[in-house]
This record gives structure tokens, C-alpha cells and sequence, in this order.
């Protein structure tokens, strides 16, 4: 018996470490992920450096440890989770993670926004990026996708998720509600959106541009699964609650996760404000928000 304990005490321990180096290398990603952002907007002075970096963590989370992903890339997708990014000016972010983990050079990122890049202000398909499956320029429509893909999959019996990224304020779009109503109508129970609620967009606070009012209350309205991660800039908090979303679907019901994260988030003095949300940093602005990203995986 007490054999049994040490080993299980043993094998405990073990977990844990392990658990932590992967937070760990997650965290050096994401790290990296912001110099990238930085980097790209600051070069071309165009971009959308604060709900990039709002997003980071999640971003990073869900390609390096929560989706079931193939090797290399096909806009089929079968037996492999896929994600839809609605919000698409944030695209450093997707654009970051895409590269980081691999689905294109590193070095292209050095290409964003220039002519004949295949990195434009939004993704879009006809560039033949690998790891975008849509274009998302205007906003309000990558629900209604994510959905279409998530009734493909069950078509085609095909298990895996599908997972799709939406701002708070994008919410104000109409087309996201009569999606919503349709999702929950039709019983697509493997699909997972998450809604970034910053509480920001680019003329403001949500509040003051168009109040939303309880978001979890009204998704719950609409008969879908709600869950929130209150720390929405963490990754152990992400990981648990994206687990936890896993969990509740095949169940019958959509599911939403209300994300909390900060704009900015990471750099100082672009945190809590909208101010950032479509604005280049200077050369000493890029300086100083370095500096509180050391380089961990090398720059591009």
C-alpha cells in the first residue's frame, strides 16, 4: 500500500511537471508572437496591433495544445478541428501563430501588408495562405461560416470540432444574431465560438458605442451553452476553460465562450484602451514594448 502511494504520489508529480514545461512553452510562443505583431505593424505603419495582442494567448493556446490538427494543409479539413478567425484585422496574431507553428516560413512575415504580400490587412483565400480558410474583411460573417463547416462535418460524419473567433464588438452586426438563432435551431453541437470581449472598438469603449448589454444572458436566450474564462490572458485559465467547452459539446447546444481579455495586453501602455486597436507604434514605442517582450524563439 504505501509502495502504491509513492508511485502514485510519483506519477502526480510527474504530471505536473510536465503540465508546467508545456505552459511554459506555450508562454515562450506567445511571447514571441507579440514581438511579431509589433514588429509587422510597426514596419508597414498600418495594422491592428491591440486586439492582436489581446488575442495572443488565446491564439497560441488553441493551435499549440487544444486543436487536433493534420500535417500540412488542405481547405477540406477532414478529421482535423478547424478554426475560423471572423475578426480578421487582427491578422498579425493569425498570421504569427500560422507561422509559428509552421504552416508557412517564418520569414514571410516580413512581407505583411506589402503588395503582392500573401499576408493582407485581412486574410483572404485567393492568396493561397496556407491555414486560411476564409476571407474575413467584413465583419459578421465568420459565425455563419463556422457554422455551414460545423453541419459539413456532421454531414460527412466526421467528429472533429470546429472553433471561431469573434470581437465583442463585431456583435453589434446584426447577420451574428440571426446565425446564432440558427445554430441552436439546428443543433450544431460541435462547433465552439469564442467572443472576444475586450469591451473595446476602434471608435471607443462597447459601452458607449452600442451598449450590448449581458452577452451570457443573451446567448443563453438563444439556447446555447455558455461558459466564461475570466482570465482570458492566461493560458492555464484558457486551457481549463477551453476544456471545459470541449466537454459540453455533442451535447445537443452551440457553445460560447465570453473570452475576458485586456487590448494591448502585454504591452503597457496599449493596455485598457482603443487607442491602439488600427495604430502603428513609433520607432521608440516599438523600442520600449520590445523590451517587455525579450526574444525568446528569434525574431524573423
Amino acid at each position: 500500500m504505501y509502495t502504491q502511494k509513492i508511485a502514485i504520489t510519483f506519477e502526480n508529480h510527474k504530471q505536473n511537471v510536465q503540465k508546467m514545461a508545456k505552459i511554459e512553452e506555450i508562454q515562450d510562443i506567445v511571447v514571441q508572437t507579440r514581438r511579431d505583431i509589433l514588429r509587422m505593424v510597426h514596419k508597414v505603419n498600418s495594422g491592428h496591433p491591440g486586439g492582436s495582442l489581446g488575442c495572443t494567448e488565446f491564439l497560441v493556446t488553441l493551435y499549440n495544445e487544444l486543436m487536433d490538427l493534420n500535417d500540412g494543409f488542405d481547405m477540406d479539413g477532414i478529421g482535423e478541428d478547424l478554426f475560423f478567425l471572423s475578426n480578421g484585422h487582427i491578422s498579425p496574431v493569425f498570421y504569427s501563430v500560422l507561422a509559428r507553428k509552421g504552416y508557412f516560413d517564418v520569414d514571410e512575415l516580413n512581407t505583411f501588408r506589402l503588395i503582392d504580400s500573401r499576408l493582407q490587412g485581412h486574410p483572404t483565400t485567393h492568396e493561397g495562405l496556407p491555414g486560411v480558410r476564409i476571407a474575413s474583411g467584413s465583419l459578421g460573417q465568420g459565425m455563419s461560416v463556422a457554422i455551414g463547416a460545423a453541419q459539413a462535418k456532421k454531414l460527412n460524419n466526421d467528429p472533429k470540432l470546429v472553433y471561431s473567433l469573434h470581437g465583442d464588438g463585431e456583435l453589434q452586426e446584426g447577420q451574428n444574431w440571426e446565425a446564432i438563432m440558427y445554430a441552436s435551431g439546428k443543433k450544431v453541437d460541435n462547433l465552439i465560438a469564442t467572443i472576444d470581449l475586450n469591451g473595446q472598438q476602434i471608435d471607443g469603449s462597447t459601452d458607449t458605442v452600442l451598449p450590448m448589454g449581458d452577452l451570457k444572458a443573451k446567448f443563453e436566450a438563444f439556447d446555447w451553452e455558455v461558459l466564461e474564462i475570466k482570465e482570458g490572458n492566461d493560458v492555464q485559465a484558457i486551457l481549463n476553460g477551453m476544456q471545459e467547452a470541449k466537454n459540453k459539446t455533442g451535447k445537443g447546444k452551440p457553445v460560447c465562450v465570453l473570452l475576458h481579455t485586456v487590448m494591448g495586453n502585454g504591452v503597457d501602455f496599449m493596455m485598457h484602451t482603443h487607442a491602439w486597436h488600427g495604430k502603428a507604434p513609433s520607432d521608440e514605442q516599438l523600442a520600449t514594448a520590445l523590451e517587455q517582450n525579450a526574444e525568446t524563439l528569434g525574431d524573423y
